[in-house]
């Protein structure tokens, strides 16, 4: 969750919340370096939430969305990682929306690092989408075989990370305590670390603390 673009900004005296956006876009192309060189295969970048497309104000909105488009054809023009969005496409811009489909096509075929970009993303938002999807698939049942056929593997199925392992490890940076809808129903049993340092200012060596701190704590999954 790369929290805190915006206060960096304004504690180095910035004028405009979109000077932090672009320091914080720069600091995701070194964490997906610092991610592939210890081999981990899949990461989620929380990017914009659906909150953010209906309470930011328009330019900021706007700024945004610009330095959002701009990081991914950066990140599909490196052949790298692999993209995929997370997200209600129907929510994005035109623009954006185009960029995001362009870039997943083009990393379709590559084999590292499976970065999801969770854009126009809420966790309750695609919990919402997966019910509709599985009430769609299914409008030949009534509701009492439906209600006999849904489980939890049901439901992950139809998510925007199906296929997906649930994350391991769920790291916050900016000092904020709490998870902002992101990936609600995959984090179950996922590992929290949250970091004081804006993610603009997070280092290498507060992320190897971080897969440290994961690696000596003993989980039980409800054993």
């Amino acid at each position: 969750m790369v929290d805190g673009n915006r206060r960096w900004a304004s504690l180095q005296g910035l004028e405009k919340a979109g000077h932090g956006h672009q320091a914080g876009a720069k600091k995701i192309i070194d964490f997906l370096g610092w991610c592939s060189d210890i081999g981990i295969d899949h990461v989620t970048l929380y990017l914009l939430s659906t909150d953010n497309l209906t309470n930011r104000g328009s330019q900021e909105l706007d700024d945004l969305i610009e330095v959002i488009d701009d990081l991914v054809r950066t990140l599909a023009e490196a052949k790298r990682w692999k993209l995929q969005i997370v997200g209600d496409r129907s929510m994005l811009p035109e623009k954006l929306a185009a960029t995001i489909f362009e870039a997943e096509k083009s990393t379709a075929k590559l084999k590292g690092t499976h970065v999801n970009l969770a854009v126009a993303y809420g966790g309750r938002h695609e919990i919402t989408d997966a019910v509709k999807s599985i009430l769609a698939s299914h409008k030949d049942l009534s509701i009492d075989q439906l209600a006999e056929k849904l489980t939890p593997e049901l439901i992950t199925k139809h998510l925007y990370t199906s296929g997906q392992p649930d994350p391991d490890l769920v790291i916050r940076t900016s000092g904020e305590q709490r998870l902002s809808g992101f990936l609600l129903w995959q984090s179950a049993n996922s590992e929290f670390y949250f970091e004081e340092a804006l993610w603009p200012d997070f280092r290498r060596v507060d992320f190897l603390r971080a897969i440290r701190a994961f690696e000596r704590r003993h989980r039980r999954f409800g054993s």
